[in-house]
């Protein structure tokens, strides 16, 4: 199990002042600190401040001659004896924005919900839930690309699921689907890392089968058995399954059949003049020819026109969702008035 998995719970303060700890074997350009211990195995830097310690990884990350970016080290606190394996690249983040680090950490959020239609009767089937942080003027893309970079992508993503199904609980009827975002790359262990998830719809009492969970990072994938894995995890649990931005990655058509997903989210670039763009209606075709026959629902997002929202229907799409349908807002939109 990698070592990222502490980050979905343990909340970590990185000393003021502290030791770190590095292997001697990798062939690392020297720090700017001060060496407390050095032997064959290890070498001991101390820090007196999280500044001096920031501007020496920084020299250490710019140098051409040391790709250091993915080594680890140990940081250690004097004080309690607590001990942090990370990434040099993951705590130079930390240091660099430590305010970002603090939302994740301690912040609290809430969702946005965007309406999802059912193109064959206009009415509302579900939401999207997208995190947004309360009280604080933060982009949410910045805050998950601070997340990535500062190795704490696993517990905003724990974070951001335990919201959107409180949202759920608190704001949508029995019946009415929640689609949730999650980063496959967060998951290590199915069976373990998917626990928290599992509890927590407990906790709010959720019928398992109105949550969706959606891969966010289709265009990503590498490893189809792991992703297969995590889908099927959640499918046995009872709960739905979508992959997000098809089209956008690499072969996306020929996995549907090996992922056997419940639904499809078509990548906006392929909605955005539909009715009109021959590549994209070709496209689109084979999409709806390629789920049809696997009894996958399929889902346009990024609608904006009404000559988008025609076209799609007359084609058969299932589901709806974009700004000529309604925006993210805090509380559900209840109706949908789609009428010329």
């Amino acid at each position: 199990m990698s070592k990222d998995c502490q980050f979905c719970g343990t909340n970590f303060l990185i000393p003021e002042s502290g030791s770190i700890v590095l292997n001697q074997k990798k062939s690392i350009k020297p720090l700017q600190l001060f060496v407390s211990h050095e032997d064959e195995e290890t070498i001991i830097y101390r820090y007196k401040s999280k500044k001096e310690l920031k501007t020496s990884l920084g020299v250490l990350l710019s140098s051409p001659t040391t790709a250091t970016s993915k080594d680890w080290l140990h940081i250690l606190n004097l004080d309690s004896t607590q001990s942090l394996p990370i990434s040099i690249q993951h705590l130079y983040e930390r240091l660099d924005k430590p305010e970002l680090g603090e939302i994740i950490q301690h912040g609290t959020f809430t969702s946005h919900l965007q309406p999802i239609v059912d193109m064959k009767n206009d009415e509302i089937y579900g939401y999207e839930s997208l995190l947004r942080t309360e009280g604080e003027n933060i982009n949410p893309a910045e805050l998950f690309s601070h997340a990535q970079r500062s190795g704490l992508q696993s517990m905003l993503d724990q974070k951001a699921r335990r919201t959107a199904v409180k949202a759920k609980s608190d704001f949508l009827q029995k019946g009415q689907k929640i689609f949730i975002n999650f980063l496959p790359s967060t998951i290590y262990v199915p069976e373990f890392c998917l626990q928290h998830t599992f509890q927590i719809v407990k906790e709010f009492n959720i019928d398992p089968a109105d949550l969706v969970f959606e891969v966010v990072e289709t265009e990503k994938i590498t490893n189809v058995k792991h992703l297969k894995s995590i889908l099927d995890t959640y499918k046995t649990s009872g709960m739905k399954v979508a992959l997000d931005d098809v089209g956008a990655g690499y072969s996306t058509l020929e996995m549907l059949s090996l992922l056997k997903p419940d639904y499809l989210k078509i990548d906006r670039s392929y909605i955005q003049n539909c009715y009109e763009d021959l590549t994209s209606q070709d496209f689109l075709f084979q999409v709806m020819r390629r789920a049809s026959n696997l009894g996958i629902k399929v889902l346009a997002e990024g609608i904006e026109t009404r000559n988008e929202w025609d076209w799609l229907r007359e084609l058969g799409v299932d589901y709806g969702q974009g700004y000529f349908i309604g925006k993210p807002a805090p509380l559900p939109k209840e109706t949908i008035n789609l009428l010329p």
